[in-house]
């Protein structure tokens, strides 16, 4: 149910009728949003090796910081929330979204990575998908009832396909807006119009990056013992990706009234930092490094540096997603374990790369679903334990501040709560 008060169970001829009539914008609304990541997907792929080709272009992050500063703060103030304003108009509908967030959010994130900020690509996506789907919403004069799954299909085209995961992609449209808020049959268009994004992408000269889990031991209980202690760390990472970003984000409104001065400064303070360590290895989206943690044991620093530089990133006000950062930071984490834990190492990579992703945006379910698309099921019992003990070791806060926790978490952590302020009071009283 979408609230908890109760409701008169819907006409089944109408209920019918409505999921027929998305199915059918599914076509549209996932050839649109799978063709618009396709070409962000080239785009960004070129952005990438011209800045690698260019290394002085890096000089250029506090003048890429104001042009994506200026641009927002004079032509898309409606739309600066990003991906929290499609949760906000989920969970609370006002306006329909602007198409020019999608415009917007694309020339935002190539300038970013074309100047060397540290981000990501899912936000991107999203947003585009967002926007595309809500279009509809306009022309076709949709009720309030049929734009809440609306919005769910066009987050879940962007998603599936800049990463080539429509099942996982379909399920993180319907549990990022908290799964026990919305309506079991939103699956179905959410589904449709996933796949339907990922074949259209595929129609298209891009790639996606292929990972590969190549041992997987038996599921022992001293093995069980290993994967939670990791899936804790993990957890813990994602809760310090989360509470980062946020810091940054809120030290700089802090200190910076004027918002286009706010990526400037972050940029000659990134420019700095990456001119010292003297390697582009944490900047951009880093799936070379990724792609290495599978293969060959990563240093502890890294996932921290590539943690601080992406929050610092979007604290700033660059533009990018935070999820293909998560990957980086919890591949690094998990192949540096092995140092430690007696488990493969392509294993590790593989539960850091999904567990904390899972932790930071509170899904657990698309998470375990995306290791399995990307990895094969035989790691399947791996990645779904890590992925929901690092869920609940991740703390109330992800990187989308507007999103209702809600089901087991939103359950135990409000016990939690409830127990600590009864102990307050009775000390209190005391």
């Amino acid at each position: 149910m979408e609230t908890s008060t109760p409701k008169i169970a819907e006409n089944p001829k109408t209920l019918l009728f409505r999921i027929l009539k998305l199915l059918a914008l599914s076509l549209p609304v996932g050839f649109l949003a799978g063709s618009a990541s396709a070409f962000f997907l080239w785009t960004l792929n070129w952005v990438t090796n011209y800045r690698e080709s260019h290394l002085w272009l890096i000089t250029l992050l506090p003048f890429g910081g104001l042009a994506i500063g200026l641009t927002y703060h004079y032509f898309g103030e409606s739309v600066v929330k990003g991906n929290n304003l499609l949760l906000e108009e989920f969970h609370s509908p006002k306006q329909i979204i602007p198409f020019k967030m999608a415009p917007l959010v694309l020339f935002g994130t190539l300038v970013t990575h074309l100047v060397g900020g540290s981000a990501g690509r899912e936000g991107t996506a999203v947003q585009m998908g967002g926007a595309i789907a809500d279009l509809f919403t306009k022309w076709f004069r949709l009720t309030h009832h049929d734009r809440k799954p609306l919005l769910i299909m066009g987050i879940s085209a962007g998603f599936a396909s800049v990463f080539g995961t429509p099942l996982a992609g379909a399920v993180f449209a319907l549990e990022v807006m908290a799964l026990a808020r919305v309506k079991l049959w939103y699956l179905m268009p959410s589904l449709a119009v996933a796949y339907i994004a990922h074949y259209t992408c595929a129609l298209y000269p891009v790639t996606h990056t292929h990972y590969h889990i190549t041992e997987v031991p038996q599921l022992t209980a001293a093995n069980i013992l290993y994967a939670i202690g990791c899936a804790i760390l993990f957890g813990l990472a994602a809760m310090l990706f989360s509470k980062t970003v946020h810091f940054f984000s809120a030290q700089f409104k802090t200190f910076i009234t004027y918002p286009p001065l706010r990526p400037v400064v972050g940029g000659f303070v990134l420019a700095t930092v990456i001119w010292a360590m003297g390697t582009t290895k944490y900047i951009g989206l880093g799936v070379p490094t990724i792609v290495e943690s599978f293969t060959q044991i990563e240093p502890l620093y890294a996932f921290l540096i590539k943690l601080l530089l992406t929050s610092f990133t979007l604290g700033a006000g660059f533009k990018g997603g935070e999820v293909t950062p998560l990957f980086f930071i919890g591949a690094t984490l998990g192949s540096a374990l092995f140092l430690v834990v007696p488990l493969p190492l392509s294993l590790l990579a593989g539960m850091g790369f999904v567990a904390v992703f899972s932790g930071a945006t509170h899904t657990p379910l698309a998470c375990t679903l995306m290791g399995m698309e990307l990895f094969g099921t035989q790691p399947g019992l791996y990645l779904g334990l890590v992925c929901a003990v690092a869920y609940f070791f991740s703390g109330s806060t992800g990187i989308y501040s507007s999103q209702h926790v809600g089901g087991a978490k939103r359950y135990v952590y409000n016990k939690i709560k409830s127990a600590a302020d009864f102990t307050r009071r009775s000390e209190h009283k005391r």
